[in-house]
């Protein structure tokens, strides 16, 4: 089960077939996970207007570079998440200040054109993703937290270690994926990590290949 704000998302029939999306490359959304997203452009205006008023779920999705799929926009990549909109503000100039907390991953069976402003895809959900707590003990934490406390070293950066001792495996995990400050590509192939265990291990080899890559740079100190 995974809580989102006031509601529980248990198995499958808790979910939409439906899913309005929010095209942003770069932008990674995982299974407990918090984003926030300032939203302006009027269509996603609309979009949030209407997932306010039914079950407040909105997909995050990476477009496909160089192609175009329905009515001119950019191919969808296969895979998203959805997430629920468990904050929302209003600034005065026509802004929505909004914080998605991700619930689960789902794959792109087909776009639905028409109707609204937005995109709107049916998608098939990643149910394991609703109990997190059933890979959490395959992760290798330690190695994780060597291999991110190397970057943050190598990069002058500091963290709330406290905070993130207190992280279970399932929240460290996907919180650490979307702090990495990597490009599409790799947050989609995390992203489309078949489990938790194969996404810490995922994040673990592009930063290892990051330390290896600032270590051989001109000007560059290799880490002992």
């Amino acid at each position: 089960m995974i809580q989102a704000g006031n509601a529980h998302y248990r198995r499958d029939s808790d979910l939409p077939e439906t899913v309005p999306v929010f095209p942003l490359n770069g932008a990674l959304l995982l299974p407990l996970g918090r984003l926030p997203l300032t939203i302006f452009e009027p269509r996603y205006i609309a979009m949030v207007d209407d997932a306010l008023a039914s079950n407040r779920l909105i997909g995050m999705i990476q477009t496909m570079a160089d192609t175009e799929e329905l009515e001119g926009e950019p191919g969808l990549k296969p895979v998203g998440c959805a997430g629920r909109i468990v904050s929302f503000s209003e600034n005065g100039d026509g802004r929505y200040l909004i914080l998605l907390e991700g619930i689960s991953r789902f794959r792109v069976t087909e776009e639905i054109s028409g109707g609204k402003p937005y995109r709107q895809v049916r998608s098939k959900f990643f149910i394991s993703d609703l109990d997190q707590a059933l890979e959490s003990d395959a992760v290798d934490r330690d190695s994780l937290l060597e291999v991110f406390q190397l970057y943050l070293e190598a990069n002058g950066l500091e963290t709330d270690w406290e905070m993130i001792r207190q992280a279970d495996n399932a929240l460290l995990v996907n919180s650490l994926c979307m702090m990495a400050p990597y490009g599409p590509a790799e947050k989609q192939a995390l992203l489309e990590a078949p489990d938790l265990k194969s996404r810490a291990e995922t994040l673990i080899a592009i930063t290892e290949m990051e330390l290896a890559k600032q270590a051989t740079e001109p000007g560059s100190t290799r880490l002992q």
